[in-house]
């Protein structure tokens, strides 16, 4: 099976878009949670998702938008965009987030937002944050997102071990076990504004990590039209 894998679409449209274009034919989407959030097209990114072969599980916006959490624990920004999105959204899309699970196995694949510890709202940010959640799965590898970083954890008889992906990089699944994140759709935070994910193909047992330019200045009027903070409209423009 050839699968798309993504996370933090947050409400871009004209970024998802783009992946979906830029991966081609896939027999399913996994999607890693925060379909929503900061960006200003909830629904047409929740319906767009729909539309196609896919799993997906709740991130913490997507909680946040459907109050599942205590918005006070957001950033203003954040929080702004939050309720915005949580104004937009229709019935049907609302039910369809709130159907989502935490934590979804397939395969030899976990699939969580933040963390197996905490799905909704752990960082895995370096190595002792992985190295503390290899215990709280059982498959051989871990998907998540959150962090809007794309990397791969190595579990390690004594310590664990970071890498950045890169874009255009293969690389073969082994024995060893893996964290591993695809980065973000819809709001990257590497310094680099392309939209971020990878492809999985499950018989090869190999990912291939990817980059794709979107027309950023779209999602960016879109926003500042639906009076969205000035901060998270500027920083598409540079990844962060």
């Amino acid at each position: 099976m050839r699968a798309l894998v993504l996370s933090d679409i947050h409400s871009n449209l004209a970024a998802l878009e783009a992946v979906l274009s830029d991966a081609g034919e896939v027999d399913q989407v996994w999607c890693l949670g925060d379909l929503v959030g900061y960006g200003p097209d909830p629904n047409e990114c929740i319906s767009r998702i729909r539309e196609l072969p896919h799993i997906c599980v709740a991130g913490n916006h997507d909680y946040g938008v459907l109050g599942k959490l205590d918005l006070s624990d957001f950033n203003s920004h954040a929080r702004e965009a939050c309720l915005w999105n949580r104004r937009q959204l229709s019935a049907d899309n609302r039910q369809y987030l709130d159907a989502l699970g935490e934590t979804l196995v397939t395969g030899d694949f976990t699939l969580v937002h933040g963390s197996p510890r905490m799905p909704i709202w752990e960082y895995i940010l370096g190595p002792e944050e992985a190295e503390a959640n290899f215990g709280f799965f059982d498959t051989p590898y871990c998907l998540v997102g959150h962090t809007h970083v794309p990397a791969i954890f190595i579990e390690g008889t004594s310590s664990c071990k970071a890498f950045p992906l890169r874009a255009g990089q293969s690389l073969s699944l082994g024995p060893e076990r893996l964290i591993i994140n695809p980065g973000g759709v819809g709001q990257p935070r590497d310094g680099d504004p392309g939209a971020s994910y990878m492809i999985l193909d499950t018989e090869r047992v190999v990912i291939e990590h990817y980059r794709v330019d979107y027309p950023i200045e779209e999602t960016q009027k879109r926003m500042l039209k639906a009076g969205l903070p000035p901060q998270l409209i500027a920083r598409l423009s540079i990844g962060w």
